[in-house]
């Protein structure tokens, strides 16, 4: 099945998709929201599926055509999110341009960090960032949605518990990273909301390109309509049973987590990236010096995922970013120290 989120209340209206993307439904008769459906799956799972068959054979009147721009993230928030770095070579290639010890048992047990999941952002919405020096960087990603999953679940029955697979954008501000990895405690300024493609498919949607919990595709990323790499998914040293073990070996995920694979990155370097981050270290390694820059207000990035013959699973992240609005303390502070000047400019002069 396919699923996306009208932009309608903080969790969105429950969209059927076709397999073609072409046309939708609403599932609301079923489940109001993507997050309730995953609360209730083995409920309501059959009745959606039924409702999806009838929506491919284009027996539903009701249908209409498919707006990803009307769509918020498949869930616009949810009860977690864990995005880890499955793709060692992304971290390879960061320790060899700034020459930083290995991670301790980084080709062994999975990184990871805890990021905010209270305000997702849809796939066609404007990334609102405070300051273009904060080095702001895309980040294309595969992620999965999972059922309730037990306190220490293996590796291999983790994947029983996937009940969707996402395509991302993990936006960073690399500008706050080194700060915040040093404190011990993780990032959070570096980590402004995460951007999703608009639909959501159940594994078998995606079929062959689905194994070893892994997506088997291409990750096209253009910036400023300008290709900037498609790099394999299938490149994953640790598959998303292993992040899932390693995200619950000591508490339990509840329906409706996600769990990111990290920046696609592979060794292969025509394959280009999926961050500037990782084109700035190459670019390092082999020319001594970073030359690409972060992006700028304005700038825009679209990320697709495809198969061999051009099919895109997920719908497009097709987004601009843009300077977000002064909030009411800047522009306080900024009233107060313009009449704190002129009050000093106007004193008597003894």
């Amino acid at each position: 099945m396919k699923f996306s989120s009208l932009a309608d209340g903080l969790d969105g209206r429950l969209l059927l998709v076709s397999r073609d993307l072409r046309h939708a439904v609403e599932a609301t008769p079923i489940a109001p929201t993507l997050l309730d459906a995953l609360q209730r799956w083995d409920e309501v799972a059959p009745l959606l599926k039924a409702r999806y068959d009838a929506l491919n054979a284009g027996a539903l009147p009701e249908a209409r055509p498919f707006d990803p721009r009307a769509c918020a993230a498949p869930l616009p928030r949810s009860p977690q999110w864990c995005d880890g770095s499955a793709f060692l070579n992304h971290g390879r290639l960061m320790e060899q341009a700034f020459n930083t010890p290995p991670i301790p048992e980084f080709d062994t047990v999975p990184v990871m960090y805890q990021g905010a999941s209270d305000d997702f952002l849809g796939p066609h919405q404007d990334v609102p960032l405070p300051d273009e020096d904060h080095g702001i960087d895309f980040e294309g990603e595969f992620g999965v949605v999972v059922a309730n999953v037990p306190m220490g679940v293996s590796p291999r029955d983790a994947l029983g518990h996937i009940r969707l697979v996402v395509q991302l954008n993990d936006w960073s501000l690399r500008a706050f990273g080194p700060r915040e990895m040093k404190t011990g405690f993780g990032f959070l300024q570096a980590k402004p909301s995460t951007s999703f493609a608009p639909v959501a498919v159940t594994p078998d949607e995606i079929g062959e390109h689905w194994h070893d919990g892994r997506v088997h595709l291409r990750l096209h990323v253009e910036w400023n309509e300008r290709w900037f790499g498609h790099p394999h998914g299938g490149e994953m040293n640790f598959g998303f049973g292993d992040l899932i073990a390693h995200a619950a070996r000591t508490r339990r995920l509840s329906a409706g987590t996600i769990v990111g694979s990290g920046t696609v990155s592979n060794v292969d370097r025509h394959a280009g990236s999926a961050c500037i981050a990782e084109r700035r270290v190459i670019e390092m390694i082999d020319e001594g010096k970073a030359r690409t820059p972060f992006m700028q207000f304005g700038d825009r990035v679209r990320m697709t995922a495809r198969d061999e013959a051009g099919g895109a699973p997920f719908g497009s992240i097709e987004q601009q970013v843009v300077r977000a609005p002064r909030g009411v303390e800047e522009i306080a502070n900024e009233a107060a120290n313009e009449a704190a000047s002129e009050a000093a400019s106007e004193a008597p002069r003894s």
